[in-house]
């Protein structure tokens, strides 16, 4: 597993032992645990993604959110370090040297004892199993997975994008269905309401008049991630443009899950195959049954569910384990997961 440095001795009660962080493209979750699994203060902030805003400007704001949570947990912000380990969970972390780079950039802060630097689909499925193995999978503007075998071997992933072979997350699928609408307007492609419905949601009148605009910059391409919703409306509403594009994800996400099966040679045990990222936040009955079924033929016995509590979670069990050089205690796990919920994390 990626991280850096030695473990230290917790924290005395009431006092942080983890510093929990869960970066994400879009945002950033922050939480301090005590040892004994109680939840001194969590809030929500802007991205400090290293790939998103830069090494120095990440640091920077992920040092000023951690300094937040302390004052609203009644702590001395200031305080150096504030716990002895700092459990960080992120998207990027995909190599070695983003391990090295974020790890270096927690160490300047002094926040810490510790740094403990992971890819996010650790800290996913650490949250979303009470085992120490099986597969994540996270569906979020991309996609990315990680396995990890009873014994520890870990299955990864370059998840650069199309340049690693990827396909999938919210804005491939919103770009799908930009596309699918421009085709079906000019004739290259099938009928589909998405023709009617993507240029609304951008107060446009044709897929071609959205399409003049991105072009000439006065809609952000990136907003293509909000026509993802849209997509799944439609197939769930029978369009099958639309499903054809769901169907296509759900296989995605069924090969990096059975990828990592098979590398780890799970398929005859009984993974916990966790997904994970906003993605899964669609209702759509059929592009869950589609994962579940596609992933069943590999791993018969595997077992698929939704990640319902925050990731945020998973890195401050993982400081927790780094800390006990193990598995937390069993009642210290129960009352962490009962107390990190999301609804912590929305206090504004």
């Amino acid at each position: 597993m990626e991280q850096q440095r030695q473990q230290q001795p917790g924290s005395h009660a009431g006092r942080p032992a983890v510093i929990a962080v869960d970066v994400g493209n879009s945002k950033t979750d922050v939480a301090l645990v005590s040892a004994e699994g109680r939840v001194l203060a969590a809030l929500r902030g802007p991205t400090t993604s290293h790939q998103q805003v830069g090494p120095e400007a990440a640091i920077g704001t992920l040092c000023g959110l951690v300094e937040r949570a302390a004052r609203r947990g009644g702590l001395d912000p200031a305080a150096r370090p504030l716990a002895p380990v700092i459990a960080y969970g992120g998207a990027g972390i995909d190599f070695p040297a983003d391990v090295r780079l974020v790890a270096s950039g927690l160490r300047r802060t002094g926040l810490a004892s510790n740094e403990l630097v992971v890819n996010d689909c650790l800290i996913g499925l650490r949250a979303g199993t009470d085992r120490h193995w099986g597969v994540c999978v996270i569906c979020g503007s991309g996609l990315n997975c990680r396995g990890v075998a009873p014994d520890g071997r870990v299955a990864t992933f370059d998840s650069l994008g199309a340049v690693s072979g990827d396909w999938g997350g919210g804005g491939d699928i919103g770009g799908a269905g930009l596309a699918a609408a421009v085709r079906a307007e000019d004739g290259r492609g099938p009928a589909t309401m998405l023709a009617r419905t993507v240029p609304a949601l951008f107060d446009v009148a044709r897929p071609r008049s959205l399409t003049a605009a991105i072009y000439r910059g006065r809609i952000p391409f990136a907003r293509r991630l909000e026509i993802t919703p849209l997509v799944f409306e439609a197939a769930t509403a029978g369009d099958a443009v639309a499903r054809a594009i769901i169907d296509h994800q759900a296989d995605e996400i069924a090969a990096w899950a059975n990828a990592a099966i098979r590398r780890l040679r799970l398929q005859r045990r009984d993974p916990d195959v966790v997904l994970a990222g906003g993605v899964f936040g669609a209702t759509d009955p059929a592009f869950y049954a589609r994962i579940d079924a596609g992933i069943r033929v590999v791993a018969p016995a595997a077992r698929v569910s939704r990640l319902a509590a925050p990731p945020v979670l998973g890195a401050a069990l993982l400081g927790l384990d780094h800390l006990g050089q193990g598995r937390t205690v069993a009642e210290t796990e129960r009352r962490l997961r009962e107390e990190m919920t999301a609804s912590r994390l929305a206090v504004p």
